[in-house]
């Protein structure tokens, strides 16, 4: 099959072997992949969990067709079927995938392209969310970096499970303005000084139940600082710097609780829970239509490093995909 595979100076699409299922994987015959901001450490040469180094493919979520079945998998999953899923080395025209973390593609006609950007975004948010941030009917909650494909599907998340005030983070101000069309029912700017002051004028000036954080570094006080006493923190990402100061005394005196989450170090049952988990409670709204993310724009495999190039550039809105 051809994939793209990380060599020196970048990635090299190119022939390699074909990948062989387990007894619990299936094999697909991949028609999208989804672009992340993971991939580009991989691209690079660095390591992501198991995934990475030279000769790598790189990628984490795809959608396709089942094309063969291992010998321990339900009898339910055949060759054929429609399917996405989050799956280590998928920049390839085939994947091999534990058959649990397989989401069905829903039967409303979505393309291969929105498929194969959703299986991340669902499982990370639902987790995040719901079963860190505890997420449910009249909560308030903030999604630091909201603008990427995974804060749009946090903010459509909390808006699913009830929460009445949803606040999205965007220091761009065109971004900023469309967080509504997601979920949000305020948009800051935290590159604003007062963007905690408007969190808090929010929210009556308790601050958020919870926080989804993908940004971290320099901003980490002032988000404990946004938080509501008894408050939440989920640092799902630190697009803003792995290190920072850190406000000990308020994080303390609202007696927050500071959860980290990472797919990295989950062993596989761990990712399965987590499938099944936002399948239970998010499936029915993306059959009807109700969770959606947008696609800025495609690119064949062969263009995979202009890809990533857009993506570091952070120079889109939702997501990206590839087309092997």
């Amino acid at each position: 099959m051809r994939a793209a595979v990380v060599a020196e100076g970048g990635l090299v699409v190119k022939e390699v072997p074909d990948p062989r299922p387990g007894p619990r994987q299936v094999l697909v015959r991949l028609r999208a992949i989804g672009l992340n901001r993971a991939d580009l450490g991989v691209a690079s040469g660095h390591k992501h969990g198991n995934q990475g180094g030279p000769g790598a493919i790189p990628g984490i979520e795809g959608a396709g067709e089942v094309v063969e079945v291992g010998s321990e998998v339900p009898s339910h999953i055949v060759p054929g079927m429609r399917v996405m899923a989050s799956m280590s080395g998928s920049y390839a025209e085939y994947c091999a995938v534990d058959w649990d973390r397989l989401f069905p593609v829903p039967s409303n006609n979505m393309s291969w392209e929105v498929a194969a950007t959703l299986p991340l975004a669902l499982q990370t948010m639902h987790d995040a969310v719901v079963t860190h941030g505890l997420c449910g009917p009249g909560r308030s909650i903030l999604i630091q970096g909201a603008s990427s494909g995974v804060g749009l599907m946090g903010l459509q998340v909390a808006r699913l499970m009830g929460a009445t005030t949803v606040i999205g983070t965007s220091t761009n101000a065109e971004r900023r303005a469309r967080l509504t069309e997601f979920g949000a029912t305020h948009a800051v700017d935290t590159s604003d000084t007062r963007w905690v002051d408007q969190v808090l004028e929010a929210t009556g000036g308790r601050g958020v139940d919870a926080v989804v954080d993908m940004i971290s570094g320099p901003l980490v006080s002032q988000t404990l600082r946004a938080t509501a006493i008894l408050g939440r923190i989920v640092n799902v990402g630190r697009l803003g710097g792995t290190v920072a100061e850190f406000d000990f005394d308020t994080h303390a005196a609202r007696r927050i609780t500071y959860v980290g989450v990472t797919f990295r170090t989950r062993s596989a049952e761990e990712v399965a829970e987590i499938v099944r988990r936002s399948r239970t409670d998010l499936w029915g709204a993306l059959e009807a239509g109700k969770l959606s993310l947008p696609l800025d724009r495609t690119y064949a495999l062969d263009e995979v490093n202009e890809a990533l190039a857009q993506m570091k550039a952070n120079q889109h809105f939702g997501k990206l995909a590839l087309i092997p």
